[in-house]
């Protein structure tokens, strides 16, 4: 290696150090770490009271094997499929969990697993779209910016970032979606960071599948 390209690596490095040190220290001024050890912690307690109690109503109260063996033999796939997309447009109505648990009892489950995973991206999908058409409405826009003001706050401080944690973690998928369209935050940026949640139902489905 040539002196010239070790000097040169050198300072690609120096350059990373000092870029990765400058994002550290905005993202520990703007109060990110707290923020994402906050929904980190009711991440992992959702999850485990999701488990407990679709656990406890097996054991004390409802057949849930039963009733997701009913709701496939009863409901076409579509249906559920169509449903569940409208769910995940308009503020994730129904826990995804649910449908997961569902898609393990089918036939070719990790298929079922994926459609669902990609009907939730979609919604997210959709949900950035009506916060685009909503942001051209002046009076609408300033209405709902107030009520998710938080998000917007957050997606201009911490961009894509923010993205991430509404597709793996417990925070509305669907509302960070639609302020993404609101403040018209680059698409195909936002594209990219959601695609992290179909890595949120696969390790849902890590769980859920040992169980049902």
């Amino acid at each position: 290696m040539s002196p010239l390209t070790v000097i040169t690596y050198h300072a690609f490095y120096m350059n990373a150090i000092k870029h990765m040190s400058k994002v550290h220290r905005y993202y520990r001024i703007t109060k990110f770490y707290s923020f994402l050890k906050q929904i980190a912690i009711k991440g992992a307690i959702t999850i485990g009271i999701v488990v407990l109690v679709l656990m406890g109503l097996e054991y004390f109260f409802i057949d849930i094997n039963g009733l997701l063996d009913t709701m496939v033999s009863t409901y076409p796939a579509w249906a559920i499929f169509a449903f569940f997309l409208v769910s995940e447009t308009i503020l994730g109505l129904v826990p995804p969990e649910i449908f997961i648990a569902w898609s393990a009892k089918a036939t070719n489950p990790l298929l079922y697993l994926f459609i669902i995973s990609l009907m939730s991206y979609l919604g997210g999908v959709i949900s950035y779209f009506l916060g685009v058409y909503t942001g051209k409405i002046p009076k609408i826009k300033d209405n709902l910016e107030n009520k998710v003001a938080i998000h917007v706050v957050n997606l201009r401080k911490w961009g894509g970032v923010l993205v991430f944690i509404g597709a793996m973690l417990p925070l509305p998928h669907a509302v960070v979606s639609f302020t993404c369209g609101l403040i018209k935050y680059n698409f195909g940026n936002y594209l990219l960071w959601a695609l992290f949640r179909f890595l949120r139902f696969a390790i849902y489905a890590w769980v859920l599948f040992s169980i049902f």
